[in-house]
């Protein structure tokens, strides 16, 4: 392709976050840069400066003097941001001004589907979150203690966490999907002190009761001194069956609204523990710290997502994945949350654009897979919504085909900046994102993040462009975890991270770096498939198929075979539709044309259902490991982990 799908125009550039931001660091540092790419280059080789520039600009709340911005920063680990400053998280994400009690605007507008619509505006925020945190101080909860959420994606999760965050406490979720072991994998490691739950919710039309597996879970969990249960399903949910209970009405009864006493903390003090997805074992358990976690969300906010006051930000999150605790930190540049629980197709497929539509939603985030499921149902929201007000969005979760990109331009909005990003879980950020005032190209994510000295290594450690190859990140950045939980002398943490390339942070993504200065993702290195010898990223292989009516979904595995690898791919078909030799050779023919001959499957094979995470993601390597006999370590992890069973003892991978 030799123009972009998209490129903003000088009004629209004139007008972002990001311009403003150039011109102050040339005001401030005498530089004359006129664009994105002066910038980064100058990001990652003026930390220090860039680093304390991102602060100043977006406004971070601490003691008066933040003290030096970075020590020991030719190591990794080891670097240090800021050693010196003291910060609270929640202190930051309620800044907005707030009038006379009454409505000063939403903080938050929450749908549960099409069942539940409510609203708090900033000052109802405040005051709950200062009932609670003194309901939670009163149980002795203070820096450092942990708190836990098994929650929807509602305004009482994001009422806890500031509670807890405004103590200096530590804070941890996961989705009310998850079962019983699933839950305690990941509490039972933190030994939290007070856990968050509800009393059910609400997932396409059906209604599920959480109190079962609270009573079961928290059983087992004896550090805990209260559960909370918030009201979703019922007025007044009943809590008896649920020992050390109490309802979140209850909980705050006692107390009245005040000022929030926040209580700062060093920058690197914990303020997240994250899960891995655990489909390996038993979850990594990821502490991050407040201060990289604030200022690398207000970066990604203010700069590349022109996030500005008074906008209205959505993303479809479960409190599961890292993208509910992206979402949340908008509070910080005073916009309003849009939060929305449950099937993004409930009850006909658009009510995440009804929604949007609704309350104007400036940014509308959510995963490649959803935006795939959009053109594969033949939905076309410009036809039927007024999304005027978007002026962003952004896709992640797995690699957005070039095919997703059209999608959102001939049926969600020809003018809009389309920004895939990617990052992860381990850095609570992004790696390469969005860049609002430059081009979006058929395929690309825009750029290498502000302050990411991103590079791609090939198999022999060199830096390279126009070749696939390992995402690396060759300087420190604020947002490197601060360490496993339970690993006080680092050795997994190293291991994890730095054990390939020694004092370079490798992040296990096969991607390759574009003559535009773009990155194109090929899936996770883990899951690369090698017949013959050659690197073949997964990704290469679903964007040929998913542009096949017929298939529903794949997912793609390497199977030892007679000393090699061979591809196999399974195939979801259409309802209907089977898998004949027709079919076989059109699906064979369309990766053969659009990929290699290299790419093309050994087998393909039908199944019913495709294993997934609870944030959505397909495991390969549980498949790959049910094909070769092995045990899948922690099934608890998969949202459907019945669907392996389909792939045990294949009699078409015996010949």
């Amino acid at each position: 392709m030799t123009e972009p799908l998209w490129q903003p125009s000088q009004e629209r550039i004139a007008a972002t976050r990001l311009t403003a931001f150039i011109d102050r660091v040339n005001q401030d540092h005498g530089t004359g840069f006129h664009g994105y790419d002066d910038l980064y280059d100058w990001s990652v080789t003026e930390i220090e400066k860039f680093w304390t520039s991102v602060w100043n600009f977006c406004g971070v709340i601490a003691d008066a003097d933040p003290g030096p911005v970075l020590v020991d920063g030719s190591k990794m680990p080891g670097a240090t941001f800021f050693p010196e400053a003291r910060v609270n998280f929640a202190e930051n994400l309620l800044r907005r001004p707030l009038n006379e009690p009454g409505d000063n605007g939403d903080a938050l507008v929450f749908w549960g589907e099409d069942k539940v619509k409510r609203r708090l505006s900033h000052r109802d925020l405040y005051d709950q979150v200062s009932r609670t945190a003194q309901a939670l101080a009163a149980e002795g909860v203070g820096p450092g203690d942990r708190v836990a959420g098994f929650l929807p994606n509602m305004p009482e999760t994001v009422v806890a966490m500031l509670a807890a965050t405004s103590l200096g406490a530590v804070w941890s979720s996961c989705s009310p999907d998850f079962g019983v072991q699933g839950v305690l994998d990941r509490f039972g490691q933190i030994e939290p002190k007070v856990l968050f739950c509800a009393d059910g919710y609400h997932y396409n039309g059906k209604i599920i009761d959480s109190r079962p597996r609270v009573a079961e879970f928290t059983a087992k969990l004896p550090s805990l001194k209260k559960i909370v249960v918030a009201a979703y399903l019922e007025e007044a949910p009943d809590v008896t069956g649920i020992d050390r209970a109490v309802s979140l009405a209850d909980f705050i009864a006692p107390f009245a609204a005040g000022e929030i006493a926040f209580a700062r903390q060093p920058f690197n003090a914990p303020l997240y523990i994250m899960f891995s997805s655990g489909t390996t074992g038993k979850p990594k358990c990821i502490v991050h710290g407040i201060g990289g976690t604030l200022l690398q969300h207000l970066k990604e906010h203010q700069l590349l997502c022109d996030v500005k006051p008074g906008d209205r930000v959505f993303y479809f999150t479960t409190c599961g994945w890292m993208m509910w605790n992206w979402l949340v930190t908008a509070l910080a540049c005073e916009a309003t949350l849009l939060l929305y629980d449950g099937s993004p197709f409930a009850p006909d497929g658009n009510i995440l654009f009804d929604f949007a539509e609704a309350e104007k939603a400036t940014l509308f985030g959510t995963s490649a897979k959803y935006i795939d499921a959009l053109g594969k149902a033949g939905i076309d929201p410009q036809s039927d919504h007024d999304l005027s007000s978007l002026k962003l969005v952004t896709s992640t979760g797995s690699p957005l085909v070039p095919e997703g990109f059209d999608y959102v331009y001939r049926h969600i909005k020809h003018d809009v900046c389309l920004s895939s990003i990617a990052g992860g879980t381990d850095i609570i950020a992004c790696f390469v994102g969005g860049n609002p005032i430059g081009p979006v190209w058929r395929g690309e994510i825009q750029r290498r993040c502000l302050g990411m000295a991103v590079a791609v290594f090939n198999s022999d450690g060199q830096a390279v462009r126009g070749e696939k190859g390992e995402l690396v990140c060759v300087k420190p950045f604020p947002s490197m975890p601060i360490g496993f939980w339970d690993d006080a002398e680092g050795a997994r943490y190293r291991a994890a991270y730095f054990e390939t390339y020694p004092n370079i942070w490798h992040h296990g993504d096969f991607v390759e770096l574009t003559e535009h200065d773009g990155i194109i993702v090929y899936g996770r290195s883990d899951a690369t498939l090698n017949p013959g010898g050659v690197r073949i990223g997964t990704a290469e292989i679903y964007r040929q198929v998913e542009k096949l009516d017929a298939v529903e979904e794949s997912i793609v595995i390497g199977q030892d075979w007679q000393g090699d690898v061979r591809v196999v791919l399974f195939v979801k078909l259409r309802p209907g539709v089977a898998l004949d030799d027709d079919l076989t050779t059109r699906i064979k023919t369309q990766i053969r044309q659009g990929a290699t001959p290299r790419h093309v499957p050994a087998k393909v094979i039908p199944v019913a259902d495709i294993p997934r995470t609870k944030s959505g993601k397909i495991v390969e390597l549980a498949v790959r490991d049910i094909v070769h006999d092995r045990a899948v370590k922690n099934q608890e992890a998969l949202a459907n982990p019945e669907a392996l069973d389909l792939y045990r003892g294949l009699e078409e991978l015996r010949n």
